[in-house]
């Protein structure tokens, strides 16, 4: 299994961005992912996670502001963040199916 992650960019402070995971050779939809985070300098941080049955969790430091979601079809699973700051500056990596995804760069710019 492989995992693309992809979306990151830059954005300026109380902007949005959609992040993706898209599973390619994966036999089975997605049904447990975590994203992390991990700014220079920093350790890795659990973002969110969607367990078995469609359950979701998230960190305390972006609840109420990023989401996740999933597209069975097309094996993605994909975290809407708003209101972004400069503190959720960062490489946002996928994981799922116990493979861990390259990263995609966010830079919030304040």
């Amino acid at each position: 299994v492989q995992l693309q992650a992809s979306g990151g960019g830059l954005v300026q402070a109380g902007g949005s961005l959609r992040l993706s995971c898209a599973a390619s050779g994966a036999s089975s939809e997605i049904n447990v992912m975590n994203w992390y985070r991990q700014a220079p300098g920093k350790q890795r941080q659990l973002v969110a996670s969607m367990t078995w049955g469609n359950s979701m969790h998230y960190a305390s430091f972006v609840k109420g502001r990023f989401t996740i979601s999933r597209d069975n079809a097309k094996k993605t699973v994909y975290l809407q963040m708003n209101s972004l700051t400069s503190e959720d500056t960062a490489v946002y990596y996928c994981n799922a199916f116990g493979v861990l995804g390259q990263g995609t760069l966010v830079t919030v710019s304040s």
